[in-house]
């Protein structure tokens, strides 16, 4: 039959995914093997195995969640994935502690990279024609691992499967799809603004066609800006990537500046926090605590995608743009923290 997968249960209990007779553009459905979210703040992990022997192509990505149920989805590729298991307690970027009923591990143990991320009631997103993330046999893309974050533990008995459909194929696509993850940690002081801010020198020799954004921040960002900066004798030029409030949908947004971003170019970031509480808010994994990060999508002319995936920096008071290592100029300090 067209279109149809078959899963084969492999004795780590992975899914090992084999198209059989793929039409062109197909769905796989990649979802909770119905979970019960048993705590507050869990996060949780469910892998697939791609099949080693074929190359695939994920074109586009479907929802299958809500915000009433999952604060946030994220989809890792990885060379090896954190677990055996078939489900696992999983923490944002790290392990999150002890869990009585699921084993802990973070999302991968090895090749971490997102490939897609959720969160807000975001709707679907459809790559550029000729664009396509591989993964399976030439990729270093060996599993897929969806992680959802649920706020809120779920009564006894009451189970979930959001997670996400994927279209693929397995024509070759001439542009591979990338994503860069531009982050801080930091602490944000009782009663206070402040500018969580992240940038990284662009050290490989690609060209990068960037052509959507996305932004994350919890309950205090008010706005997240990115940028290209091209350093000139002249003085710096801040190219906006793009920037919204983070507490709208969280999608994928078209980028503003589609100019090519090549190597000695710089990604920067800058979340704009106002907190309102009366205690100091750090950078952390629950909805108590805060996150800044900035998703930059691109995709890359018959070449691979960046080694690089990660651009972090401490955060405040440690790191701002002003104390960087690239003695920026022209700094948009208003521009990048307002709408």
């Amino acid at each position: 039959m067209l279109g149809q997968i078959i899963l084969l249960a492999t004795a780590a209990f992975f899914n090992l995914l084999v198209f059989v007779h793929a039409q062109e553009i197909d769905t796989y459905d990649l979802l909770m093997p119905n979970v019960w979210p048993h705590s507050d703040e869990l996060y949780l992990c469910t892998p697939i195995r791609i099949s080693p022997r074929t190359s695939y192509y994920i074109t586009g990505f479907k929802p299958n969640a809500t915000m009433h149920t999952a604060h946030h989805m994220l989809l890792y590729g990885c060379s090896e994935p954190g677990s055996n298991d078939s489900v696992w307690s999983c923490g944002e970027m790290q392990s999150n502690g002890v869990d009585q009923i699921y084993n802990t591990a973070n999302p991968c143990r090895a090749g971490s990279q997102i490939v897609y991320a959720w969160a807000k009631d975001a709707p679907s997103l459809q790559l550029p024609e000729g664009v396509g993330f591989l993964i399976g046999k030439d990729s270093p893309i060996k599993y897929l691992v969806l992680q959802v974050h649920y706020m809120h533990k779920f009564p006894v008995g009451k189970t979930d499967n959001s997670g996400v459909f994927l279209k693929y194929t397995k024509t070759r696509m001439p542009r591979q799809a990338g994503v860069i993850l531009l982050g801080t940690g930091g602490v944000i002081p009782a009663h206070a603004v402040e500018h969580m801010e992240t940038a990284c020198t662009m050290r490989e020799d690609k060209v990068l066609h960037p052509f959507a954004f996305r932004t994350h921040t919890h309950g205090l960002g008010t706005v997240v800006s990115g940028y290209v900066v091209h350093q000139k004798e002249s003085g710096d030029v801040w190219s906006l990537l793009g920037k919204k409030n983070p507490q709208l949908p969280q999608m994928f947004y078209p980028i503003l500046d589609t100019s090519p971003i090549k190597q000695g170019d710089v990604l920067a970031a800058r979340c704009t926090m106002n907190n309102t509480r009366s205690h100091t808010v750090s950078i952390g994994s629950t909805n108590n605590d805060e996150m800044c990060n900035f998703y930059l999508m691109y995709w890359v002319e018959n070449d691979t995608p960046l080694e690089q995936k990660y651009c972090f920096t401490p955060g405040p008071p440690y790191y701002y743009w002003t104390q960087a290592r690239e003695n920026f100029n022209r700094i948009p300090d208003l521009e990048a923290s307002t709408l």
